[in-house]
Formats: C-alpha cells, sequence, structure tokens
C-alpha cells in the first residue's frame, strides 16, 4: 500500500484508493473537529477506537440484511469498503431532544420525543451544512423520490438496530447521523449506508447517570473524549477491560 493515491481527505478520514477496483481504504485520523472544523484538536487514539467501534457496527449491519459500503477491517486504522456515489446529504435520527433540536424549538435536552424523527442536512462546509426540506433535496436534484423512500427506511432499520444495541450495553442513543452512496452494481443502483457510524456521529448518553459518552466532551469542553470512547467499546466488547484506553501508543483492542 506504499506510494497509494489519496483520493479525499475529510476533518476525520482520508480516503485511498484500494487494492482492487470498486474499492477504497478508509483511514481514521486522530482529529477532533466542531462546528464545522472551527474547533480542532488531535487526540490520540481516537482513530483507532473509531475504526474499531464502526467497524463492528456495520458488520452487525451487513450480517441482518443492511446494505452497507463496509468490507472488512485492514487495520488498528483503516478499514476497506467499496466505492460508491455519495449522496449529499447527512441524515440525522432523533429519538431524544438534544443539541440544534433543543435550542430550534426550545425543547430541553434528554426530553424523550414523541416519535423517531428523520432530518435532512445538505452536506455543504462553506454554508454550515443547513437543514433542508423533502422538497429542497428532490428539486435540486440530490436525491430522486424512490431514493428518498430507501434512505428514510434504512434509516428507521439502522436506528432500530442502534437503539437495542446500544441498550444492551446500558446506552440511550439520544441521536446519530449517518450518509448513504449510490453502489452501481453493473447497470443496477442501490442504496447502502456509508461514511461511519461511531461515537463522532452519535449522541450516546449512560443509561443511569445521563453522562455524555460521545462527540458531545469535545464540543463542550468536558474532557474525557478517548475515556468515554473506550469505555463504549469496553460495554460493546470490543475493548477488554484490562486494557489502558490511553495509552501512548493507543488503546489495545480485542476481536480480530
Amino acid at each position: 500500500m506504499n506510494r497509494r493515491r489519496r483520493i479525499y481527505e475529510g476533518k476525520a478520514k482520508i480516503l485511498y484508493e484500494g487494492p482492487e477496483p470498486g474499492t477504497l481504504v478508509q483511514h481514521f485520523k486522530d482529529d477532533a473537529t466542531a462546528f464545522n472544523a472551527k474547533k480542532h484538536e488531535v487526540i490520540d487514539g481516537k482513530g483507532v477506537l473509531n475504526n474499531r467501534i464502526s467497524e463492528y457496527i456495520f458488520q452487525n449491519l451487513n450480517d441482518i440484511g443492511v446494505p452497507t459500503h463496509f468490507l472488512r477491517r485492514l487495520n488498528m486504522r483503516e478499514q476497506l469498503i467499496r466505492e460508491v456515489e455519495i449522496i449529499p446529504l447527512e441524515i440525522v435520527v432523533r429519538n431524544v431532544a438534544a443539541g440544534s433540536l433543543s435550542t430550534r424549538l426550545g425543547i430541553e435536552e434528554g426530553t424523550q420525543l414523541p416519535r423517531s424523527i428523520i432530518e435532512f442536512y445538505y452536506k455543504n462546509d462553506a454554508l454550515g451544512d443547513p437543514m433542508v426540506s423533502e422538497e429542497h433535496v428532490t428539486a435540486f436534484g440530490w436525491a430522486a423520490p424512490q431514493e428518498i423512500d430507501d434512505i428514510m427506511s434504512l434509516a428507521i432499520r439502522v436506528n432500530d438496530f442502534l437503539s437495542g444495541l446500544f441498550l444492551g450495553a446500558g446506552i440511550r442513543l439520544v441521536d446519530f447521523k449517518m450518509e448513504c452512496g449510490r453502489l452501481w452494481e453493473n447497470e443496477m443502483v442501490r442504496i447502502v449506508v456509508a461514511d461511519e457510524i461511531s461515537p463522532d456521529s452519535c449522541r450516546l448518553w449512560d443509561m443511569k447517570t445521563n453522562e455524555k459518552m460521545d462527540k458531545d466532551r469535545f464540543r463542550r469542553d468536558l474532557g474525557g473524549l478517548v475515556e468515554a470512547y473506550s469505555e463504549v467499546a469496553k460495554r460493546l466488547g470490543i475493548l477488554s477491560e484490562s486494557d489502558n484506553p490511553v495509552a501512548k501508543s493507543g488503546p489495545t483492542l480485542v476481536k480480530g
């Protein structure tokens, strides 16, 4: 993989040309960003944890028949993925009021919503990823009506799976962000879950204490981000209890 071609670099990941046609290598960086990268810090071990947590979630989604771009993990920081055409939307599924929803609608953080709510945001850092409606999505050609139906269906299935997964680990899934892409298979195209699902893209609260176990620890200057991500990994069985989560070389992870 020496001298491999860099395809794209984002705030938290780098995509490299894959070893086979139609594949990419997704590399997880230690960079932590918030507020569209206005706040930035490098936190040792974060990329390792996000790689393994996202691998665990995507593999389980594949196993239950939810289509994703994930193929396999390559090493502690990288995974092999299918090359997809990313749809320029962030899909946010909310179960509990928090973050911008609380600010916009004046709902107290922690309030259980009457039902899960799905929101769309246009992926554009320069514009601050503005919230958009289905009308915007179809009018500007970001996704077709049938694709929106597929995205909504995937979002509901992923939410059901994640809610149960984290509940079993004593964690409340407040909300999460996911992205989707078009996977071309000969003349056919289907919508799949892409990017990552990790504490970077989920709001996760401890069921008993409501302690935040996600990127809000960085956004809100709470500290202990790697320790919180490590606790999530431990509860999911990815990180062993005896491992030092803040070792200089990064966390030691299990589940080969």
